[in-house]
């Protein structure tokens, strides 16, 4: 497959998500932030464990 075709490709699906909108229904942005950045600090809290020798 070369470059040309598989850009074409990726345009092809970029232009068919904007007509969706590409938002699920059940995606709450407030539900889906705050659920990463509580991983994210649990992966932090986590990290600060194994620290404890420096």
């Amino acid at each position: 497959m070369s470059f040309h075709s598989t850009a074409a490709q990726l345009v092809t699906l970029a232009a068919e998500g904007e007509e969706h909108g590409g938002n699920h229904e059940s995606l709450d942005p407030l539900v889906t932030g705050g659920a990463a950045f509580v991983i994210l600090m649990l992966l932090l809290w986590i990290t600060t464990r194994f620290n404890r020798d420096r």
